[in-house]
């Protein structure tokens, strides 16, 4: 009768120890800040996985790359990542099925360009559109990566 109880506790147990080592996944998420141009001409190479969807969401010619940067995110939990010319993003990781849940804050130097949420799926880029680069009609893009 004594060995009940103690499956029962130990199985209890079993079950918080790995709801706990599930809270506690993490996910890899590299960023691409990408300049997008209206003007027809060669895309940065780099780019040649991300340049067919680029192209059907952002609807522009042509891309180059400025800078990139990846960080590792405790679901759930924060991270930041630094993507060149002055952008980073604020990532923050909550818990849930289907894919990684994650919050987004664009930022260029202290002023917050956009914030969305993402569902990301490992190896399926999402892509943000921007403001403009200052360079004619040129935007700003960010394409992100879980993986």
């Amino acid at each position: 009768m004594r060995l009940i109880p103690l499956l029962s506790c130990l199985c209890l147990l079993c079950a918080f120890a790995s709801s706990r080592l599930a809270a506690a996944d993490n996910v890899d998420v590299s960023a691409l800040l990408v300049s997008a141009s209206k003007e027809p001409g060669p895309s940065d190479p780099r780019l040649k996985p991300y340049e067919a969807t680029l192209r059907r969401i952002l609807r522009f010619e042509s891309f180059k790359l400025l800078g990139q940067g990846r960080t590792s995110i405790s679901t759930p939990g924060k991270g930041d990542v630094s993507i060149g010319a002055g952008h980073s993003l604020l990532l923050e990781a909550e818990a849930g099925g289907g894919g990684e849940h994650v919050q987004v804050a664009w930022r260029q130097g202290g002023r917050t360009l956009m914030r969305t949420g993402l569902v990301l799926r490992p190896g399926v880029p999402a892509v943000l559109g921007g403001p403009g680069t200052g360079q004619g009609g040129d935007v700003y893009a960010v394409i992100v990566i879980a993986r």
